[in-house]
């Protein structure tokens, strides 16, 4: 049977004068934990509906998180390999 692996992310958000700050945390297996931040605003002229600033920030920390993964496995890839790599999402 092949070997199963369970990553956690964890998503704190926050909310404060019209801002959204979500924060993604990952604990990935054994290596340092990465984390990404996504920030959303209230245009005054919108009407606040809260859950949608939690998707656009939460949306925006994931996108983070996973740019600084990949930037990870990158730095990975060329100490493993000794050559430049350019590992695109």
């Amino acid at each position: 049977m092949d070997a199963v692996k369970t990553w956690t992310v964890r998503i704190d958000i926050g909310e404060h004068d019209g801002r959204t700050r979500a924060v993604a945390h990952l604990q990935p297996g054994e290596t340092a934990a990465l984390t990404g931040i996504g920030f959303a605003r209230l245009d005054p002229a919108d009407r606040d509906v809260p859950v949608i600033g939690d998707e656009i920030a939460v949306a925006r920390a994931l996108s983070d998180l996973a740019h600084r993964l990949l930037r990870t496995a990158t730095d990975d890839v060329e100490q493993s390999t000794g050559e430049a790599a350019h590992l695109v999402m």
